[in-house]
């Protein structure tokens, strides 16, 4: 079985309540996700995170996005 490779792009929208989101691969592809696509367990993320992620096939029938991994940013440190 074929891996996707692995995207980039930024969290436009989260809802914590419900613990969705979408985000935008840098091409301008609109991905939804769920909290627990995040890797690091933490359940929520902040708009404007720049991220890394797969694009898999979701259970409503669309492309979604899993394995979200925030980016570090080294001018932040």
């Amino acid at each position: 079985m074929a891996t996707r490779p692995v995207c980039r792009g930024t969290v436009t929208s989260f809802d914590d309540h419900a613990g969705l989101g979408e985000l935008t691969s840098d091409p301008g592809v609109i991905h939804p996700f769920h909290c627990t696509a995040l890797t690091d367990g933490s359940r929520t993320i902040e708009v404007g995170a720049q991220v890394s992620y797969r694009v898999i096939a979701g259970a409503a029938g669309r492309w979604e996005a899993s394995h979200v991994t925030r980016v570090r940013d080294p001018s932040r440190e």
